[in-house]
């Protein structure tokens, strides 16, 4: 299979489970995600039923997938609060999703009203999301048509504009051209669920070609994977059983703050926040049981000098 015939992601298939999952249940008044749950087909629904019910289905395949879902819900909550978070307080007129997967921002929160969203992905990954959408819409029109409740899948945001990037051979700065990015124009990045993924090179190459997009009053929002030697084990040994809950894509680079401080530096963006989500796990009343991904996983913010600076 070639790069371009690459199948969708996996990992943001997964992500969307945990979020469902989560919806209603996790965090009250905190988090909150009704939207996710309708971009699943009805097999990717069955552990979200489970592990919102609480019942760990028989079997070791389907015990794997259910663990998976219940992990990844329990992550989920703090890096969604904590992104979410930094979105409202950094509002600008442009929005660029770095590997948007089947993220719902653009559909769930009305602070995006008078902002442009780019989602940047992979094209096959993109072309799952697009695809699920429209089968959303649909059974949302039958179920209108059959004298259901009336709903609908609006877009909150002013717009939205699916970009196909490839971040290991595309030029990010071309595609956004393309899909008409200003680059004068202050824009909050969100790279969210990708780091770990990409190589220390491509992630070097990824920050260069989004800050010479950056114009001052611009921000960053970014979740990457501090080093853990835990962690590191776990993944392995859950590949090694199916990849259940780590999708079975690997990780390629993980990065202390420290050094990831240095690199947005490298590029004019100070860091003004760098939080573990087991601090924002205990913040929001919850307990991180010692999850490890919970403790490796973070959220950092960086700003970019406003004019008046």
């Amino acid at each position: 299979m070639s790069e371009n015939e690459r199948a969708a992601s996996r990992t943001a298939v997964l992500v969307c489970q945990g979020r469902a999952a989560a919806d209603g249940r996790v965090a009250a008044g905190r988090f909150s995600d009704p939207l996710a749950v309708r971009l699943l087909s009805a097999e990717e629904r069955v552990p979200v039923d489970e592990v919102r019910a609480g019942v760990p289905p028989e079997g070791w395949q389907a015990r794997s997938r259910y663990e998976g879902v219940r992990a990844c819900a329990e992550v989920m909550v703090p890096r969604t609060v904590a992104i979410d978070g930094a979105l409202r307080a950094h509002v600008t007129p442009q929005l660029v999703i770095l590997g948007a997967g089947l993220d719902t921002r653009a559909w769930r929160l009305p602070e995006l009203a008078r902002t442009d969203v780019w989602e940047v992905d992979h094209p096959a990954s993109q072309r799952d999301k697009r695809a699920r959408l429209t089968e959303a819409a649909q059974r949302l029109r039958g179920s209108e048509e059959s004298g259901g409740p009336a709903a609908e899948l609006p877009v909150v945001a002013r717009s939205v504009r699916f970009t196909p990037v490839d971040f290991s051979v595309d030029d990010l700065g071309a595609a956004l051209d393309g899909a008409g990015h200003d680059p004068s124009v202050p824009t909050t990045w969100l790279w969210e669920g990708v780091v770990p993924y990409l190589t220390r090179a491509e992630v070097r190459a990824t920050v260069a070609a989004l800050a010479a997009r950056t114009a001052p009053g611009s921000a960053l929002v970014v979740n990457y994977q501090a080093p853990s030697a835990k962690a590191s084990v776990g993944r392995l040994l859950a590949r090694a059983m199916g990849g259940a809950i780590t999708s079975g894509e690997p990780w390629r680079s993980l990065w202390k703050p420290r050094r990831m401080q240095a690199l947005l530096a490298e590029h004019g963006l100070r860091v003004v926040s760098d939080d573990d989500l087991r601090s924002l796990t205990h913040a929001l009343g919850g307990t991180a049981r010692g999850r490890t991904s919970l403790r490796s996983g973070r959220v950092a913010v960086a700003e970019s000098p406003g004019d008046e600076d």
